[in-house]
């Protein structure tokens, strides 16, 4: 049996003279009286007993007091981790020997790791190290700190923070008592956390720090009920309750004090267990809401059970070999699902995690060597053009060699793919005659041998230096986004190598992955275990076989329970048969037993977003994916989005890269030597050729362009907290100019 107290926060947090130490006391006062139990489920029960926890109360007056109104309690139910909770639950019946809920792992992972680093949080104050024991005993204090302040369970507690030691403790801590937690950036509009808060039903809030609270503060003040507000990190003092006064606020600290006082209370009342019925959480409950990153509109609340983060906990190893004392480097969002799915299943490997900033990454891959970087295909899009750039600035002769020996190395690697029977070849292709593919393999095997000393050679000249400033070492696994062809050959050419992965939140999210023994590029690799893919035509829904290109549709113990409060979101996406609708467009490559694609049956190949897909008012139908990745490889483009929505042509949104653009026009004798500035129509004229140039072979061809000097970013709302451009919300931006465009 627990002890529980769940007092009323704003009678806690309301009084000075309740510091976190007088807190604990009271806790202790509860838990030492003959063992009882406090597990108060209504407002008026708790407010009664903090009335005799003032200050100005006497000890034994306020012990008489509880025990006469713990005597009118009834015995309450506390919900527990299986695992993670296994010696609390001893001799219940209740307790597991495997993992049922996603914080059991913790449990397995102090056991096997103890001592060993699991986390390192070098850019907040403090910074921290955290050993795996640290780890599972602040989530079980920060659980059982949740219980105090009245959290109960299958209530939803929004957590509103950024990569932090102290949002993984938050995040697991709410998991581990029952709760449901609400997750999202601060990067995030106070619009958008308002309505997904609400939308939710959240009861308090969670949030990263005092920036964030006096930014959204004024949005929720009377728009939103919040019970009471945890600091993570930063000082209650510089929060600004202008008009929210009484609400009650918690820090981090006061959270883990909390529950440190109750649960070694606990543990110290030989019959407290006595008085509480237990009850464990099951695999099939809630663990988490999570809002898609809204595209095409409004986010939907992804609902995500423990069954469906286990999934991916015990079935990614196939993707990512991870070991004990692997490091990996974490920038991307911690509640983005690629993310926090991966974040949960390197712990189980007893790996050291490093959370990084943008601004520092590029420091943080020189300084820790990682083994492993988890993130989106932006990323690699960065650090490609870093090296591209660094290249650029050598001298004539060091840039000359250098493109000549990376050249060289992408032929060497596309030959070698072509003879291990690893080159993605159309789907429309046919398995060639035996002779045929004879030939292929011996040009192959031939082009290859020729190459492969000037190949070995750029790896000690070139190739060397960069994997040392980046690190990298075992491999960079993208997802969350389509990995550009040129960055993902160049990668493979410099020897470090890249795994490009699929999913979606509402499959929790990982469905499909390249191997390392298999990393076919061009594709998104074969479905992980357990895991089914096909491929329909989009108005009947009828099976395609392989290699015909149609809507992809997974099923799996991955996908989601359904979107909150949206039962009609969900039927459109989600039918009977367990089938969600992921609205790409792809094909699964035939089974060649001979020929350049044998070795690539059964992998899954995307070809774009079906509502993405632009139909020109000729009826053709443009996949604008095609084009922007094949703009994006010119130094000159920023971003890009293709246009043409019921149009005779396709048109193009850019934003230029001006350093790039005016050293172009200095080259191509456009400007002089010493201009600092270039006219808009230069721009224009060079930013039109370059396009011409770099997708002249692809399928359509981009007319008009409008030049926009402002970047998309998330901040002005035009990309997404996952850094995706939001179409929707450019096309409505540049409505007018658009229009204009096509005059």
């Amino acid at each position: 049996m627990d002890v529980v107290m769940a007092c009323p926060s704003k009678l806690l947090s309301n009084s000075a003279s309740y510091s976190s130490s007088s807190l604990g006391r009271a806790v202790g006062l509860l838990t030492n009286c003959q063992g009882s139990a406090v597990a108060l489920g209504s407002w008026d029960r708790s407010s009664r007993l903090m009335q005799f926890l003032s200050p100005s109360g006497s000890l034994s007056l306020r012990r008489a007091a509880v025990r006469c109104e713990l005597k009118k309690e009834e015995t309450k139910i506390r919900r527990c981790s299986p695992f993670l909770e296994r010696t609390l639950l001893s001799g219940s019946g209740l307790e597991s020997n495997e993992w049922r809920v996603v914080p059991d792992i913790w449990r397995s992972c102090a056991e096997k790791y103890g001592d060993s680093i699991a986390l390192v949080d070098p850019y907040h104050q403090p910074p921290r190290n955290m050993t795996y024991k640290e780890l599972e005993q602040e989530i079980l204090y920060f659980a059982e700190g949740l219980r105090i302040v009245g959290v109960m369970p299958r209530e939803k507690l929004a957590l509103f923070a950024d990569n932090s030691c102290r949002w993984l403790v938050a995040d697991q801590g709410t998991m581990a008592m029952g709760a449901i937690n609400v997750v999202r950036g601060s990067r995030s509009t106070s619009e958008e956390l308002l309505q997904i808060y609400n939308h939710s039903d959240s009861i308090a809030l969670a949030v990263d720090n005092p920036e964030l609270f006096n930014r959204i503060a004024g949005t929720f003040h009377s728009k939103a009920t919040l019970r009471f507000v945890i600091l993570l990190w930063g000082e209650k003092s510089s929060l600004n309750f202008s008009g929210i006064e009484e609400l009650p606020v918690f820090s981090y600290q006061e959270i883990i004090d909390l529950g440190q006082e109750s649960y070694r209370a606990f543990f110290g009342a030989p019959d407290s267990r006595s008085m509480h019925l237990f009850e464990t959480i099951s695999s099939d409950d809630i663990a988490t809401l999570m809002y898609t990153s809204g595209t095409t509109g409004n986010p939907k609340g992804v609902m995500l059970t423990h069954k469906n983060l286990l999934h991916q906990i015990k079935n990614l190893w196939d993707i990512v070999p991870a070991i004990p004392g692997d490091r990996f480097v974490s920038m991307l969002p911690s509640w983005h699902a690629y993310e926090r799915a991966c974040e949960y299943f390197i712990f189980t490997c007893g790996v050291e995690q490093v959370y990084t900033t943008v601004r520092n990454l590029k420091d943080d891959l020189r300084h820790y060597q990682p083994h492993y970087i988890i993130s989106v295909p932006l990323v690699f899009e960065t650090l490609y053009s870093g090296i591209q750039k660094q290249i650029s600035s050598s001298s004539m002769l060091r840039k000359a060699l250098a493109r000549f020996l990376i050249r060289v190395s992408l032929t060497y690697m596309e030959m070698k793919r072509i003879y291990k029977g690893m080159y993605l070849t159309s789907k429309e292709q046919q398995q060639p005659s035996y002779l045929t593919a004879m030939f292929d393999w011996l040009w192959a095997r031939v082009i290859a041998a020729i190459l492969l000393p000037v190949h070995m050679l750029a790896k000690v000249l070139v190739y060397r230096k960069i994997r040392s400033a980046i690190g990298i070492s075992k491999a960079g696994i993208s997802g969350g986004g389509s990995l550009p062809s040129y960055v993902d050959r160049f990668f493979e050419a410099i020897g470090i190598n890249v795994q490009n992965g699929y999913g979606m939140t509402e499959t929790a999210p990982v469905t499909a992955a390249r191997r390392l023994n298999l990393n076919v590029l061009g594709s998104i690799g074969h479905p992980i275990r357990h895991t089914e893919f096909k491929i329909v035509e989009h108005e009947t829904n009828e099976t395609l076989p392989p290699g015909t290109k149609g809507v992809v549709k997974v099923r799996g113990p991955q996908v989601m329970k359904g979107y909150y409060k949206n039962p009609w979101a969900t039927e459109q996406v989600l039918d009977k048969d367990g089938w969600l609708n992921t609205g790409d467009i792809g094909w699964i490559a035939p089974h060649h037993s001979i020929g350049r694609s044998r070795n690539c049956g059964g992998i899954i190949v995307l070809e774009g977003r079906a509502k993405d897909t632009i139909v020109l008012s000729t009826g053709e139908n443009v996949e604008p994916l095609e084009l922007e990745e094949a703009a994006m490889k010119s130094n000159l483009i920023q971003q890009i989005v293709v246009i043409g929505q019921d149009q005779r042509r396709l048109g193009a949104l850019v934003v230029p890269n001006e350093e790039e653009v005016l050293l172009a026009a200095k080259k191509a004798s456009i400007v002089d030597d010493h201009a600092t500035a270039i006219s808009q129509d230069q721009v224009n004229r060079l930013l039109y050729d370059e396009l011409r140039s770099r997708t002249a072979a692809c399928s359509f061809q981009i007319g008009p362009i409008l030049v926009v000097d402002e970047p998309f970013t998330i901040d002005n709302g035009m990309m997404t907290p996952t850094m995706k451009i939001r179409r929707d919300k450019v096309a409505a931006k540049y409505k007018q100019q658009i229009a204009d465009l096509y005059k």
